[in-house]
């Protein structure tokens, strides 16, 4: 059998090595592992191997890479682009003529229920919730969606993190406040709100949303990054108000109906929550949060 000389990027060194060994070598090509070989004596000890087997761990983790990559992309896409396109197909045959007390997110799935209304003006509402020592919502951006990652990641506070979008009338919230649990964003207090054209004694009427968000998750209806709420949204509707009253922002409180009793509803996210289904609203004292 003829020998064969396997002329891989090898050292000068090397090479010199076997063109002196040349004549007391036989020099085979292994097919699994390409190593030169020194025969003597009946035993065989590698001069060199080849790249084979580092091309081989190469590709491995090329394709390993690119496969990681793809994955990545079709999460993205099915998440974020096509599972909420085909939401709001399904949700574009629900009739919501007439004002309903339940908002959708984005993509026209039912949100949170409509549970805590305001009475006063934007300037009374930014005042009681200060006095309150609840914060203004930053908005969703790329920079803050970053920053509530790491407020989560890092377990450290963010105590302006954004809050997700949720529909009403077709309109996005006005206004959105939240009051931290915890050392890190994923627990909070939080609620939106949206004004009305209704109006009591003048000033106008705000609806919208309380709920406590648990923890963050996936979304079990699009497999996007979000909160998951605590079920019993009346405790937290209760607990706004409250909160608001103790601050000295509150005149007085009374229920009007809201979404009705739901015992087992699903937010835009797919939390479980429940509800008697009334609204609580609060009607701030005239110039809320001066004294």
């Amino acid at each position: 059998m003829a020998a064969q000389l396997y002329c891989g990027p090898v050292s000068r060194r090397i090479r010199r090595k076997v063109d002196i060994c040349r004549v007391n070598c036989s020099w085979t090509e292994c097919g699994d592992h390409r190593v030169a070989q020194r025969r003597i004596g009946g035993w065989a000890r590698p001069l060199y191997a080849t790249t084979v087997e580092t091309r081989k761990r190469h590709s491995a983790r090329r394709r390993l890479a690119t496969a990681l990559a793809v994955i990545a992309i079709a999460y993205l896409a099915v998440a974020y682009v096509v599972l909420p396109a085909i939401w709001s197909r399904i949700e574009e045959r629900v009739d919501t003529s007439g004002r309903t007390m339940l908002t959708t997110t984005t993509a026209g799935i039912p949100g949170d229920p409509v549970n805590v209304g305001l009475v006063g003006t934007r300037e009374e509402v930014l005042r009681a919730f200060a006095e309150a020592a609840w914060n203004p919502a930053d908005p969703v951006t790329l920079a803050s969606g970053i920053e509530i990652g790491l407020s989560v990641a890092l377990d450290r506070p963010y105590k302006d993190a954004p809050i997700s979008t949720l529909i009403y009338e077709g309109r996005k919230q006005d206004l959105a406040f939240e009051k931290q649990e915890g050392a890190s964003a994923d627990r909070r207090h939080h609620v939106r709100l949206w004004q009305t054209t209704e109006t009591h004694d003048g000033r106008p009427l705000w609806l919208g949303t309380a709920s406590f968000d648990r923890s963050v998750g996936i979304s079990a209806y699009t497999g996007e990054v979000t909160h998951h709420i605590a079920p019993d949204v009346d405790a937290e509707r209760d607990y706004v108000i409250a909160n608001l009253d103790k601050a000295g922002a509150v005149a007085s409180s009374h229920s009007v109906p809201g979404r009705g009793a739901t015992w087992e509803g699903r937010n835009g996210g797919g939390d479980l929550y429940f509800t008697d289904g009334a609204a609580l609203v609060g009607v701030l004292k005239s110039g809320a949060g001066n004294g």
